[in-house]
């Protein structure tokens, strides 16, 4: 049997509220239990070139925004 090494994660009351595993330890688990494994697709974002067009600076935008919160 494999040994999987974990790591408990506890609140501020010393309550466990989760088990951290290393990646490769999942992808064993997820191969033996018959997971299927989503593998990321990489998106071809030239289609979207051009699909918006802005009426302001960006930064001007963020700048804008960030000072409505102060």
């Amino acid at each position: 049997m494999r040994t999987i090494h974990k790591k408990v994660l506890l609140d501020e009351a010393l309550n466990t509220i989760a088990v951290q595993i290393d990646y490769a330890d999942w992808v064993d688990i997820a191969q033996r239990l018959g997971i299927e494994q989503k593998t990321v697709e990489s998106a071809a974002l030239e289609q979207y070139e051009g699909a918006i067009s802005l009426t302001e600076d960006p930064m001007a935008f963020q700048t804008r925004m960030r000072e409505e919160w102060r």
